[in-house]
C-alpha cells in the first residue's frame, strides 16, 4: 500500500474516531436519550458496543500511523505446538 493511501485511510479513521468520540460524550454525559451518526442511531444501551468500536478503530490507526511512519505491517503468525 503506498503512502497516498496510507494518509488517505487516516484521514477517514481520524474522522470516524471524531464522530465515535462524539457520540460516546454525548450519550455518556446524559444530555441526550439518542444520537445519530451518519445513518445509525445509538442509545445509553449501545454504550459497550460503541467503546469497543472506539478501540478497533483506535487500533487500526494507529496501526496505519505506523505503516506511514515506515513500521511493517503487522502478519498473523501460527503456532505449531510441538510434543518434545
Amino acid at each position: 500500500m503506498d503512502i497516498v493511501k496510507i494518509k488517505r485511510r487516516i484521514t477517514f479513521y481520524q474522522g470516524m474516531l471524531e464522530k465515535l468520540y462524539a457520540a460516546y460524550d454525548a450519550l455518556i454525559s446524559g444530555g441526550v436519550q439518542s444520537y445519530t451518526i451518519d445513518d445509525r442511531e445509538l442509545t445509553r444501551l449501545d454504550l459497550g458496543k460503541l467503546s469497543e468500536e472506539i478501540e478497533r478503530v483506535e487500533e487500526k490507526l494507529a496501526e496505519l500511523e505506523a505503516l506511514a511512519d515506515g513500521a511493517k505491517s503487522r502478519k498473523a503468525v501460527a503456532v505449531v505446538p510441538h510434543d518434545w
